[in-house]
């Protein structure tokens, strides 16, 4: 299980890291290199897991941002190419995972809106609007960017 180069213990090549493997799907995912997967329900549970839950250690904090800002972007992009299947359920499962690691991030709510908006729920999108715009007032005294609030008042029925 573990490889000695010098002074320097190495995991052996022939042990499966699943961060590594989640990485790897994330960065596909992300760049549009490969179809949608198949067992979307657990990329989307994997990408949901903490990095090293409950380690303390300085040298995870950064690593730990790191994490979450990959698994936000391929979650986002999961979500994305998911809406454009219309495959509805798990792209709002994506989005609302990817508002579980950064409640703030804008995109996954603009996505969960427009994932509402596809299935024609534009009672849901305003709830979901109103209810950000209301977080990030009580958060942060700021309003969803012109660009949401747009998107939001062009699919509005006349």
């Amino acid at each position: 299980m573990i490889d000695s180069v010098g002074q320097r213990l190495l995991l052996s090549p022939s042990i499966r890291v699943d961060l590594h493997d989640v990485r790897e799907c994330s960065r596909q995912v992300i760049a549009g290199l490969s179809p949608l997967p198949t067992d979307w329900d657990g990329l989307i549970g994997a990408l949901s897991r903490e990095l090293l839950p409950g380690w303390t250690e300085e040298w995870l904090i950064l690593e730990r941002e790191r994490w979450d800002q990959e698994r936000v972007y391929a979650l986002e992009s999961l979500s994305q190419q998911l809406l454009t299947a219309e495959r509805y359920l798990p792209a709002l499962q994506a989005a609302l995972t990817a508002i579980a690691v950064d409640p703030i991030r804008e995109t996954a709510h603009r996505t969960l809106i427009e994932v509402h908006l596809a299935e024609g729920n534009v009672a849901c999108a305003i709830k979901r609007y109103q209810d950000y715009r209301a977080f990030l007032q009580r958060e942060l005294r700021v309003a969803p960017s012109p660009q949401m609030t747009q998107m939001l008042r062009d699919s509005m029925p006349r």
